[in-house]
């Protein structure tokens, strides 16, 4: 159980749950009004603590810098948002809220609370204010009032925005080319008989039949194709930088003294 000169130890220290899970930060502590021991912790919760959830601190202890609480995390989380009055305090209604949603009986609680030594708690009804719980705002000397406010922290998450691809597929194209191309064609060619060729003509018989063949050639264009490596294509990313202006909400503190000079000028 958390006393009343632990709650400096606990205040913006670090909140795990029963697995050793990290929660948030301790906020504030809740007192009891009638025993001034502590009864609630808020603990700021979700992205850079943006909400802040009621956990029963009568079991949780301090362990080393942090303190441990014996609830889940998500249990935590799930918790019903309550408001905290000017003075405050957590109504009936919210306080019947929280113990329901921790599996606490309000009867058993308020039993427990009552048993002698103790000091008890009242019931709306009973002498006194409401009987809920007042926020610990002051150091533990009790002297003094702390003074807080929130502040907005703005950040980054990497998200998904789309995929990009590469696919290779095949398309085919009509290429013209001009190559040159020869062909044989037959042309006759005539010399008269002369004392250099005379004996070559005449050694044959004198008047006779004969046939001559020539074969004739030509070239034909002859198309293959080859594959071979053109270039080399792959994706890349770049990280641009844009700026956007971010609008949150945030609250803080006052405090207000009242004193004995101020009741006497309004007389």
């Amino acid at each position: 159980m958390i006393t009343r000169e632990q709650i400096p130890a606990v205040l913006d220290h670090p909140v795990y749950d029963t697995d050793g899970n990290k929660i948030g930060e301790a906020k504030h502590v809740f007192l009891d009004d009638a025993t001034g021991q502590p009864e609630w912790v808020s603990v700021k919760t979700g992205l850079f603590g943006t909400s802040e959830s009621f956990v029963p601190i009568q079991d949780a202890t301090m362990v080393e810098d942090h303190l441990e609480i014996p609830f889940a995390k998500d249990k935590i989380k799930d918790a019903p948002n309550v408001d905290v009055d000017s003075g405050g305090h957590l109504s009936e209604d919210e306080e019947h809220r929280l113990y329901e949603h921790y599996g606490i009986d309000w009867d058993t609680a308020w039993t427990q609370a009552n048993q002698p030594g103790t000091g008890g708690w009242a019931r709306t009804g009973d002498t006194g204010d409401s009987g809920m719980h007042s926020r610990e705002g002051m150091d533990a000397s009790g002297d003094a009032m702390t003074r807080s406010e929130e502040q907005l922290h703005v950040g980054t998450e990497r998200q998904e925005v789309g995929r990009a691809r590469l696919r290779k597929y095949v398309v085919t194209e009509e290429v013209q080319k001009t190559v040159p191309v020869s062909h044989e064609e037959v042309r006759i060619e005539r010399e008269p008989i002369t004392d250099a060729n005379r004996d070559a003509a005449m050694s044959g018989p004198e008047i006779t039949e004969a046939e001559h063949w020539v074969t004739l050639h030509e070239e034909r264009p002859v198309v293959e194709t080859e594959a071979v490596p053109v270039e080399r294509v792959r994706l890349t990313t770049e990280e641009q930088t844009d700026e956007e202006t971010v609008t949150g909400e945030v609250r803080k503190e006052k405090i207000e003294a009242d004193t004995p000079d101020d009741d006497m000028r309004n007389r």
